[in-house]
């Protein structure tokens, strides 16, 4: 199979989606009629788009079962081949791709960088999936030839969130493809075109055959038919806990299997030994990053007493030195919260916290939904902005005296995603990590990294362990075990 790639033309362009979803290889009206999606920065009407109900999804689940056996059974280098090509595009609009990020989600640039280095790598690693080893053979005690065989599981429910939505679609979607599997897409409904848009045209033009990939967006609805529908036999689902509660539950229902990647409230420990100029560089950029709208986010700095108040100074200065603005129109450190009902929620967990006897050393103002990059000082632990995922640009920081206490700040904590310890000891810091259950761990540095080859989820009220990232965990996450054996002559039974 042979393409031709023009990036002179627009990929995404709204004369063709403008207004629909996309089932069975066409653009056409869903049945939960359009809405537009806006610039959180500035207001900005960017696009119509439009939204599924559920006899959509019930439709595109249909149209999926039927594409995907056909799917499944071609020949490994062409499945591959598809992938490959997909990541070369996801390079070659990357300009187009980054603006749309901009925009429509408020991601400052670097940051949708970032997000188009591993949406590319995602595909690049999912193309070494088909030719994987998907089986074994196994010990017997009959006189047989006893196999294990991974198979595709079918139809893939892909559920992703506002934040980072082409990380966060394309790390279920590239390699349940990959694995010969079909995909329902549904993400945000505030980040449609960045998170689902692109995602099709990119699919589109690298080759995938028509219903293997479909478009329906939209709301609890829809994402309950999704999880409902029996054509769908997985869910991959990333979203906030309290989301994702419902979601497994509506799951195990149906029995059947739902990958669950959710929020977080990561700790920050910094050891008396550490440089404090260099904890707090990885701080800035740990808690504020994509303005704290990122499940790994630094949400509790844990600070050795002996450093404590130089690290909140200098965090402090840090953060008040931050530009906030529109990343669309300049060089800014920060851009807008995704909406205001997340700016409201945001600003009073931190007055809250600050009429519970916090500190605020910096920040804790906004202008629409530009929040300022806020320092809380001495957080009371039965604050909601210390004890719960906040989801903005919020750093709470405590002292410990002990390294013993220190863990056990870290531990306390229905989550259980990333770690971050700095140390000039980083066996010690090690140590202490394997006290605290988390999927992920940084020694000497900060919380939020991501790279397409390496396993990624959390424990605990953050998801149900590491579903994403790397061969093992794709092949698990999007494939069943089948067991086969075969005798040379029926076997004979005493009956």
């Amino acid at each position: 199979m042979s393409i031709t790639i023009d990036t002179t033309l627009p990929l995404i362009d709204e004369t063709a989606f403008g207004g629909r979803i996309f089932i069975d290889g066409e653009w056409v009206p869903g049945g939960g009629g359009e809405i537009a999606t806006v610039a959180p920065a500035t207001g900005e009407t960017l696009a119509m788009v439009g939204m599924a109900s559920p006899d959509d999804v019930a439709r595109a689940a249909i149209g999926a079962a039927r594409a995907q056996r056909e799917w499944a059974a071609t020949p490994h280098p062409a499945r591959a081949a598809v992938l490959r090509r997909a990541a070369q595009l996801w390079e070659q609009h990357a300009d187009e791709i980054m603006g749309w990020n901009v925009r429509e989600v408020g991601a400052i640039p670097p940051l949708a960088g970032f997000a188009l280095h591993v949406t590319a790598a995602e595909c690049y690693e999912a193309a070494s999936l088909p030719s994987a080893p998907l089986g074994s053979i196994l010990s017997s005690e009959e006189p047989r030839l006893s196999l294990a065989q991974q198979v595709p599981v079918g139809v893939v429910g892909v559920i992703s969130p506002f934040n980072v939505p082409l990380i966060l679609g394309i790390r279920a979607v590239a390699p349940a493809l990959a694995l010969g599997n079909a995909v329902l897409l549904k993400p945000d409904p505030r980040t449609v075109v960045t998170g689902g848009v692109a995602m099709v045209r990119i699919f589109q033009e690298a080759g995938l055959p028509d219903g293997l990939l479909q478009l329906v967006p939209g709301g609890a609805d829809v994402g309950e038919a999704m999880v409902a529908d029996p054509n769908v036999r997985v869910i991959a689902f990333t979203g906030s806990t309290r989301a994702g509660r419902i979601v497994g539950e509506l799951a195990g229902r149906h029995l059947k299997r739902a990958h669950l990647e959710l929020g977080g409230n990561s700790a920050f420990i910094v050891r008396a030994d550490a440089d404090v100029d260099q904890a707090v560089n990885l701080a800035t950029w740990g808690s504020y990053l994509h303005q704290g709208q990122i499940c790994m986010t630094v949400g509790r700095h844990i600070v050795h007493e002996s450093i404590f108040e130089e690290y909140v100074a200098k965090l402090a200065a840090k953060a008040d030195s931050m530009a906030v603005g529109d990343p669309a129109a300049g060089q800014v450190h920060l851009g807008p919260l995704i909406d205001e009902t997340q700016r409201d929620r945001v600003h009073t967990l931190v007055q809250d916290a600050v009429a519970g006897g916090a500190e605020l050393r910096a920040g804790g103002d906004y202008d629409g939904l530009f929040y300022r990059p806020t320092v809380l000082a001495n957080t009371p632990r039965d604050a909601a902005a210390y004890h719960d995922e906040v989801f903005g640009p919020v750093a709470s920081v405590v002292p410990f005296a002990t390294d013993d206490e220190a863990v056990a700040l870290a531990a306390e904590t229905e989550y259980g995603l990333s770690l971050g310890i700095v140390s000039r000891d980083a066996l010690t810091a090690l140590e202490m990590a394997r006290r605290v259950p988390t999927g992920i761990v940084h020694i000497n540095d900060q919380t939020v990294n991501d790279e397409a080859n390496s396993p990624f989820g959390g424990v605990g009220a953050s998801g149900t362990g590491a579903r994403h990232g790397g061969a093992q965990a794709n092949i698990e996450a999007f494939t069943e075990t089948r067991w086969i054996t075969l005798r040379r002559e029926p076997g004979q039974y005493p009956l």
